[in-house]
């Protein structure tokens, strides 16, 4: 384990307690939040070191890292994520007026590439985990690289995406450098992470399925992460809903919650969370935009 002795975000050294949250998909074992008093950023701490990290990752429920996972909850993450990839196909096209060149920064298995594969972009991925980079690897037939650094001197990209990956990243400052350095002027930073702002996170707390302790190391909301990204160049221009998340990680959080999934409370509070997210903008997970500046 390693403790974190200042906030990522601003820097000062007055972090304290949150919540405590269990992990439900490996370990079992309690991690705390701490949350600053300076900016209100929140952060796993203690969290495991690198080198224990991977660890934490290793199950087959983890549906980023597999295509092959079961389960009523995992199928319909699937089904929905095959509008989803539509969706984000449409919107990519939208920003960059035409298809340009691409990089997916955690890219998984590759669903998102290869869709953007087929519309005539240029693709360009990022996968840490080895398991999920094969199966991209044969999926795409292109080189996946390990990490950000492997990609140093590769094309600027019109558009680089992080789809649920931000929150899972140790170094966010020496980060969000390197992605200043690998998109175009005035290219865009599309990044997709849990909000703990939102109606669904205050209803389930400690249970909400989105803090996915310790696999996700930061807890954002959008009154936390602009000023994060203006220190690095980047401008907010805009953010967007991502309306399914809240019914799914409801359906999580529910069984984490009694051992038994609700289906019927998930749909409720999913429409409860984006019935208020419409008036405050806090949906369960949002999709920031930014412009490098």
């Amino acid at each position: 384990m390693e403790t974190v002795d200042h906030c990522p975000n601003c820097g000062s050294t007055q972090l304290i307690p949150f919540l405590v949250c269990k992990d439900y998909l490996v370990s079992n074992q309690d991690f705390a939040i701490q949350q600053c008093q300076q900016c209100n950023f929140r952060l796993t701490n203690p969290r495991p070191d690198p080198n224990s990290i991977g660890n934490y990752y290793k199950s087959d429920q983890y549906v980023s890292h597999n295509d092959k996972s079961s389960g009523i909850i995992n199928t319909a993450y699937r089904v929905v994520r095959k509008y989803t990839l539509r969706s984000k196909l449409q919107l990519i096209n939208q920003l960059n007026g035409k298809p340009g060149h691409i990089i997916d920064v955690g890219c998984g298995t590759g669903a998102f590439l290869e869709s953007c594969q087929e519309g005539g972009w240029q693709i360009t991925g990022m996968e840490p985990d080895s398991d999920a980079r094969k199966i991209a690897i044969d999926k795409l037939h292109i080189p996946i690289q390990p990490n950000l650094s492997t990609l140093k001197g590769a094309d600027p990209a019109d558009v680089i995406t992080l789809w649920h990956v931000l929150e899972h990243i140790p170094n966010l400052a020496e980060t969000l450098d390197q992605l200043h350095q690998l998109v175009k002027p005035k290219g865009t930073l599309l990044i997709a992470v849990p909000n703990s702002a939102s109606y669904d996170a205050s209803y389930f707390k400690q249970y909400w399925a989105a803090y996915d302790v310790p696999r996700h190391l930061h807890h954002f909301t959008p009154g936390t992460i602009a000023p994060l990204f203006k220190k690095h160049g980047f401008t907010l221009t805009a953010t967007k809903p991502m309306v399914f998340d809240a019914f799914y990680i409801a359906m999580l959080s529910t069984r984490y919650q009694t051992g038994k999934t609700d289906y019927l409370k998930s749909v409720r509070v999913g429409m409860a969370s984006n019935a208020e997210a419409k008036r405050t903008g806090n949906y369960s997970s949002l999709i920031y935009l930014f412009k490098k500046a």
